[in-house]
């Protein structure tokens, strides 16, 4: 059972931006409401169904490093339920703007050293510090973690929460790093989790109605309309796509299966 004593829990930082967050939409309002006028088709990009299929093709392998070394391999899977959540809580707070080779070596440093809520606990923020260099942001995530791991042993009896809204509530957990947290730890989909890489192809193939700026007006444009049972998928589709072929710079558009497709594409 949860333990909700918050005495002790560290202050979180003032300058922790507020994010809007729509986390479902309404369901069957329509029908329900004695609505009679018909519903309108419903928004889809072009040609997206075969770029995906394309997309997919491409990752057939999974052999980028996300596939390799990403969160979904950070855990160790053989302990505990709770403690292997926590892990892949810490996994997703340490990858924020860090490669994943990065990432996977500083979760392997933690776990050598015993990686749970009592272990981070008891750790010196100095120790902490130096088993994670040189993540990206490495101070900020050494008082993150431990904030945050604070939380969790006071609140949640040292597992995680098991909703979106109470996660992104945690000190340097933003909403990409909650829903998979949902995903992988809990085996649930709350949303779509969209990083620099998702937020970048699906701009460049023009799958949001007009330009998003964030990511979190991505994740809202992409669920006002792809099938709910490819939400699971698309993250670790796109991220590898990303890694391998749809890079920031110099995108290896003559690589590309989607290069007659694809309304960014660089045509030789």
């Amino acid at each position: 059972s949860r333990v909700h004593s918050t005495a002790g829990i560290p202050r979180r930082s003032r300058r922790r931006k507020s994010i809007a967050i729509a986390y479902e939409s309404a369901q069957g309002d329509g029908a329900e409401q004695g609505a009679s006028e018909p519903q309108r088709p419903r928004w889809e990009p072009r040609d997206w169904r075969q770029q995906l299929e394309r997309i997919q093709e491409m990752r057939r392998n999974r052999d980028a490093p996300v596939d390799e070394m990403g969160v979904e391999k950070c855990y160790d899977s053989s302990a505990p339920p709770q403690v292997m959540r926590y892990q892949v809580l810490l996994s997703l707070m340490l990858s924020s703007q860090t490669k994943d080779q990065v990432t996977s070596a500083a979760m392997l440093r933690l776990r050598q050293h015993g990686l749970t809520v009592d272990s981070i606990l008891q750790m010196d923020d100095a120790t902490l510090g130096r088993i994670i260099y040189p993540v990206g942001f490495w101070r900020n995530k050494v008082k993150y973690i431990k904030q945050t791991t604070a939380i969790l042993k006071q609140k949640y009896g040292g597992d995680i929460p098991r909703t979106v809204e109470e996660l992104v509530q945690l000190p340097g957990v933003g909403p990409k790093m909650a829903h998979l947290a949902m995903n992988i730890a809990w085996d649930s989909v709350s949303g779509i989790a969209v990083d620099t890489h998702v937020h970048r192809i699906t701009n460049r193939l023009k799958w949001v109605k007009k330009e998003t700026r964030y990511p979190e007006e991505t994740r809202v444009a992409l669920e006002d309309w792809l099938p709910r049972d490819l939400w699971r998928e698309i993250n670790w589709l796109l991220v590898g796509f990303g890694q391998q072929t749809c890079l920031p710079v110099n995108p290896r558009c003559n690589e590309c299966l989607n290069q007659d497709i694809c309304p960014a594409a660089k045509r030789r």
